[in-house]
């Protein structure tokens, strides 16, 4: 498959909501809502395993706007048919709230407090009981047409190394302008992986005071890593033959592609329109949460509470993680390491580098590979059972109407 814009793709299939959006899986989803449930949550998930029933959930008892909006959006994410909420009792995140969102999106919703259903056994028995129910009133649903400008596609790097930003990265940019061309929305992050990149970023901006939005982004990020003492460089990258944070952040500035940036977001805000967004991860405010990307699977979280069905992982150095709710595709950027990890990788990008393979080819592959996983074709993560999931501490402040795309009468 060429990534000319002219392309006609594949037609698409998914489940229907109320919002209007459609999912490309109906997944139960279990939450636990503090780590004292985390385990009875864990147990009834195991009573599924191989079935579309996905562990997630919050294991902070103090109260967080940023921790119960992204669960919010998790719970009504489009990939999302049902949810069952765990809790111990005590805890203080609003499940009433939660509950009462998720039910408002007409999905069957349930809660279970541990502490009223007389403990561990009791509690597994009823949640088995409910996620059983709930997977055979899923079963009965139907899928409906779904157009490619209904997709939302994320990308993410991790474990990158000195052939991140010449093969994977630019591959996954060249698919990015594919999906956006016909009317996808891409989000790529994260802007402390991309400081110095920010006046490339600026001049693509689709208006000036949105190329504002993000230099300033950038500076913030710059600003929390310098209070850190530590930047978003990590030991495996050098020796991968990554050489200074300028040069990864070039690398993953690839990942964007050409198009021009319609928008700036944060976890949690779902793209309004399709077109290139950026996604902020860093917390606003002074430094009170530590490193803001503690593990790539915290960002992939954060993608998919802003809508994302599919997340585009690219990676040098090698990894084999998945996530919960939305299927992850891995882009393997080194020839060698994809040999090593051939059972974890999707498409070999390494490919380039050996001449058997150029970025509009690689381009092509992604964006067909993006369609048959759309239409339920299980990625490698997905098939190998991976499910991470991980929700941390961290504050934002709403985006203002500069950072999003100009809506045209």
């Amino acid at each position: 498959m060429s990534t000319n814009t002219e392309t006609v793709l594949p037609a698409l299939k998914g489940w229907p909501r109320s919002d209007g959006r459609k999912g490309i899986r109906n997944v139960v989803a279990v939450a636990y809502l503090v780590e004292c449930a985390h385990f009875v949550a864990s147990e009834i998930v195991q009573h599924f395993r191989g079935q579309e029933v996905h562990l997630i959930g919050f294991p902070g008892c103090y109260p967080n706007g940023y921790a119960d909006k992204i669960m919010r959006q998790l719970g009504t994410h489009p990939n999302v048919g049902a949810v069952l909420l765990v809790s111990l009792g005590c805890e203080s995140f609003d499940k009433r709230g939660l509950d009462s969102h998720i039910a408002a999106s007409d999905r069957p919703v349930h809660t279970l407090t541990i502490q009223e259903k007389g403990g561990t056994r009791s509690t597994i028995a009823q949640g088995v009981e409910w996620v059983q129910w709930a997977l055979d009133q899923l079963n009965t649903q139907t899928q409906v047409p779904m157009a490619w400008d209904e997709l939302v596609v994320a990308t993410i790097c991790g474990g990158s190394d000195g052939t991140s930003g010449i093969t994977a990265n630019p591959a996954v940019g060249r698919a990015f302008d594919t999906l956006i061309a016909n009317g996808s929305a891409c989000i790529f992050e994260e802007t402390g992986e991309l400081v110095g990149c920010e006046f490339h970023m600026q001049r693509r901006a689709a208006t000036p005071e949105l190329g504002n939005e993000i230099v300033n982004a950038v500076a913030k990020a710059a600003k929390y890593y310098a209070t850190l003492g530590h930047g978003s460089f990590a030991p495996g990258n050098a020796d991968g033959g990554l050489t200074t944070q300028e040069e990864k952040s070039l690398g993953a500035y690839a990942k964007s592609g050409d198009s021009p940036i319609a928008g700036l977001i944060k976890p949690g805000d779902v793209p309004p329109t399709g077109g290139l967004y950026l996604l902020d991860v860093v917390p606003d405010g002074e430094v009170r949460f530590g490193f803001p990307n503690i593990s790539d699977n915290a960002e992939i979280v954060e993608l998919i509470a802003c809508g994302a069905h599919i997340t585009l992982f690219t990676t040098g150095r090698g990894s084999v993680v998945g996530s919960a709710v939305s299927p992850v595709i891995k882009i393997c950027a080194n020839p060698q390491t994809y040999e090593r990890l051939a059972e974890d990788m999707d498409i070999n990008a390494g490919r380039l580098l050996n001449g058997e393979a150029t970025l509009d080819e690689l381009g092509g592959e992604i964006v067909d590979l993006v369609g048959r996983v759309a239409n339920g074709q299980a990625s490698k993560s997905e098939s190998l059972g991976h499910q991470e999931f991980i929700l941390t501490y961290k504050s934002f402040e709403p985006i203002g109407p500069s950072c999003l795309p100009i809506r045209r009468v």
